[in-house]
């Protein structure tokens, strides 16, 4: 399988502990839950203290840029998520503008950037804004793994605060985030289809739909092989094309970006449509607002004309 594995307990075994990072006071002796906002927007000063609480509560941490607006959609998809969970982790946001040094100690590649915290032990997440239906079967096995360890506080709420009320999810985002959890992605992408279908400005289930249909066409698929057969066959559209949906599925995006305006630039007519229907899919994989899209768009229109 080379979609991403669930997440287990063995993936914190050797992570880096991140409660060094920051230079705040720590906290007293922590309960069982933590008074608070579900998002917090951390600095040096407090980032330390934000992440000694992730021995009881577990956190996201969403690394964004203020001088790309469109990335902090990534912050707001991560507190819609905690909200429907109910508190059982906090939003943990870094501005990379305000805050290089937190950008820098992630070693941060590309923007906005994801993962999850238990106990100050990272565990990965996907990179680019991840749609919230597609961020909660992840998230659920993230507190599966927060359990596991231990961690099972919550975020309450403050004095004079409320907590939000989670918003209910459509019946057809129901029924694929249903289908998403069970592995059964086919149902999964009929349920997105009929959404589409309903509103087809729904742009979380466009979204939705393009994964789900990526992880379909790549699952059961070998890297090694399909590498061995794209180098042996460059020809070979179909090949090509596997490799560039395991490359974006293993977050080697902008080679999977290259490869396929390379192929546009050499095929014609059917062929060349074929490839570039799906670098659209994938750009919508990805995120519009990606600048890694951005550049590669650009670089399709100019394969095109």
């Amino acid at each position: 399988m080379t979609e991403q594995p669930p997440i287990r307990s063995s993936a914190l075994r050797g992570a880096v502990d991140l409660s060094s990072l920051g230079k705040g006071p720590k906290n007293d002796a922590p309960g069982s839950s933590q008074p608070g906002s579900i998002r917090v927007d951390a600095d040096e000063a407090s980032f330390e203290e934000l992440m000694l609480g992730t021995r009881e509560v577990p956190a996201l941490v969403v690394v964004w840029s203020a001088s790309h607006p469109e990335t902090e959609a990534a912050v707001r998809n991560a507190v819609t998520a905690a909200e429907r969970l109910q508190g059982r982790l906090r939003v943990v946001a870094v501005d990379a503008d305000a805050q290089p040094r937190l950008a820098q100690a992630f070693q941060v590649q590309q923007l906005p950037f994801t993962l999850g915290v238990i106990a100050a032990q990272p565990v990965p997440l996907s990179p680019g804004v991840i749609p919230v239906d597609q961020l909660l079967p992840a998230l659920e096995q993230l507190l599966e793994v927060a359990a596991q360890n231990g961690v099972t506080g919550r975020v309450v709420a403050g004095e004079g605060e409320q907590e939000p009320e989670p918003e209910p999810l459509s019946p057809e985002h129901q029924a694929a985030y249903d289908a998403i959890e069970a592995g059964d992605y086919g149902a999964a992408a009929a349920a997105y289809e009929a959404a589409l279908k309903k509103n087809p400005k729904d742009a979380d289930a466009a979204a939705g739909l393009a994964q789900v249909s990526l992880m379909q066409r790549t699952e059961g698929a070998d890297l090694a092989s399909a590498r061995d057969d794209a180098a042996s066959r460059p020809d070979d559209i179909d090949a090509q094309l596997l490799v560039a949906d395991l490359d974006v599925l293993g977050g080697h995006v902008e080679d999977a970006f290259s490869r396929l305006v390379d192929l546009v630039r050499r095929t014609a007519d059917e062929d060349r449509e074929k490839v570039r229907t799906r670098l659209v899919e994938l750009f919508e994989v990805v995120g519009a607002q990606d600048e890694r899209v951005v550049k590669a768009r650009r670089a399709l229109m100019s394969a095109l004309f």
